[in-house]
């Protein structure tokens, strides 16, 4: 257990930032599986931008690799093309 008071600070923001990561990535997930299911074009081309968006802030965050995030970008990108 943690003996000063920064340490016990330095726990509970940890949990906190890790809850919210968690929560940001999970949300991000489900929402590029929901663009992936998609059929109708105009439908994906409305959805991609704030999918785009999300991983950006992940990216930017260091929840996810920046590299990552550009090949799945790419990648969705293509795929709504092709619809």
């Amino acid at each position: 257990m943690a003996n000063h008071k920064s340490a016990l600070k330095r726990i509970r923001s940890n949990e906190t930032r890790r809850v919210r990561n968690k929560y940001q990535h999970k949300t991000t997930r489900n929402a590029i599986k929901k663009l992936r299911e998609l059929t109708d074009k105009k439908e994906a081309e409305a959805l991609l931008p704030s999918v785009v968006s999300m991983l950006d802030k992940l990216a930017k965050r260091n929840i996810i690799h920046a590299n990552k995030a550009a090949n799945l970008k790419s990648g969705l990108t293509k795929y709504v093309a092709s619809i």
